[in-house]
């Protein structure tokens, strides 16, 4: 799956004798959700073995990734196959729904959920709450109201949930009056806040500077009965260290110790940034040392904000030396890559870029479209078109569109060289394997 192109997959996959199981594909695909049309074929490849049936789980994993690189009319063929066999559910219509609102496409969301019943599956309270959530969190939360306003009185009967999306899309927006409006509503139509509900309210409040009163909430749920969860505790700890209350997060952090709310890693990340956003890099290992005292493993996001800290300060040694050593015990994601070949790249060391290029591949990570660019950019930068032409000719072949600006860039830089032929060659790959109109 790494080595090999789309072209000669399906034969190296035959050849290699492989008996597949529904766990090994449900694996191999969610790992290779970056990977475009490389992880299609492979779906396709593996429908065809012999006693195996794709699960609704490897359907969904594969919708997921076709919606990605905007493959949408084999999305939708993925769907009428699912219908066909009748394992269609609310979820595959929420994961539709969640990846046409992050490509903006809106109307097609909403579309989704009005085509449910001649698909077979009704739309119920979940599939509504799956609509107003993707429409939140693609800064759409004024259509996600005007959808509730015109629903809330007939067809559905809004949830403590339906409410919590609601508060946290005005919160974002941000909105506080309004979120303040629909938390009240919710109070006087009789639905309790839960404890989401709750998290929710206290990070709208510290996202919109008002962490005292978000303290406030707080109080007001305990005296109710209601016991503060370690996301409360995490939100808190955050924003004091955005507003560089240091005394105030490690305060709040031994509170909740006190109350007997186990810290997370979540919690442990929030103190993290904490420390480092004040410069105490020297705090940041003591942590590390408790959470290994207390079984809590560090994650990417622990990594992620050493890394985005150490590079922002200009220690790009250190944060090599950190991003080796947390590479023992917990794996990097996407944007640990990304940085740190961002890092090399804009120092000019390509050398070491192209290096942790090569640990990612050995760990057999799926570099995501922002990847290859970052690299590709850097390439460029240094008038290293004959590898960037590789790289973006791997990123086709993975069924990755590159992006306009990234490939308009090199574009220029083989007219400049009098090499059109080498950009002909790459357009007509990325028609012949991409299969993208835009392209056309």
């Amino acid at each position: 799956m790494m080595s090999c192109s789309k072209v000669w997959l399906e034969a190296s996959l035959n050849e290699s004798g492989i008996k597949v199981s529904t766990e090994m594909v449900e694996d191999i695909l969610h790992r290779f959700e970056n990977g475009g049309m490389q992880a299609y074929k492979f779906f396709e490849w593996a429908q065809k073995q012999r006693y195996y049936t794709h699960s609704v789980r490897a359907y969904h994993i594969m919708i997921g990734s076709l919606a990605k690189i905007r493959q949408y009319q084999i999305m939708w063929d993925l769907i009428n196959k699912m219908r066909d066999k009748g394992i269609l559910n609310v979820e595959t219509f929420c994961i539709v729904m969640r990846k046409y609102t992050r490509a903006k496409k809106v109307d097609e969301a909403i579309y989704t959920f009005n085509v449910m019943d001649k698909y077979g599956v009704t739309p119920n309270l979940a599939a509504f709450n799956g609509l107003l959530s993707a429409l939140c969190k693609s800064k759409n939360v004024r259509k996600a109201q005007e959808m509730f306003d015109s629903m809330k009185d007939g067809r559905f009967v809004p949830d403590s949930k339906t409410y919590s999306i609601l508060l946290e899309g005005w919160g974002k927006a941000p909105n506080l009056p309004k979120a303040r409006e629909i938390f009240r509503g919710m109070v006087d139509k009789g639905c309790q806040p839960d404890i989401v509900t709750y998290g929710i309210m206290v990070d709208v409040l510290c996202k919109a500077g008002r962490v005292d009163e978000a303290v406030g909430v707080v109080k007001d749920m305990d005296s109710a009965g209601c016991k503060p969860s370690t996301f409360i505790y995490t939100v808190l700890v955050h924003t004091y260290g955005i507003d560089n209350r240091i005394g105030d997060a490690v305060d709040t952090f031994l509170e909740m110790e006190r109350n007997g709310v186990a810290a997370d890693v979540a919690v442990y990340n929030a103190l993290i940034g904490a420390f480092c956003k004040v410069n105490r890099y020297k705090n940041v290992p003591r942590v590390l040392d408790e959470m290994d005292r207390k079984g809590v493993v560090p994650n990417s996001r622990t990594t992620n904000i050493i890394l985005n800290s150490l590079i922002s300060r200009g220690e790009t040694d250190e944060a090599f030396s950190v991003f080796r050593r947390m590479m023992k015990v917990c794996d990097p994601d996407a944007d640990s890559y990304t940085m740190m070949i961002k890092m090399f790249c804009e120092g000019g060391d390509l050398k070491n870029a192209l290096k942790v290029w090569k640990v990612m591949n050995k760990k057999q990570f799926v570099p995501s479209m922002h990847t290859f660019s970052v690299l590709i950019n850097g390439l460029c930068d240094k008038g290293e078109v004959s590898k960037a032409c590789v790289f973006v000719e791997q990123m086709i072949e993975k069924g990755i569109q590159p992006p306009s600006s990234t490939f308009g860039r090199l574009r220029q830089l083989l007219i400049k060289e009098n090499r059109e032929d080498v950009l002909e060659f790459l357009v007509e790959k990325m028609k012949l394997l991409v299969k993208d109109p835009l392209w056309d």
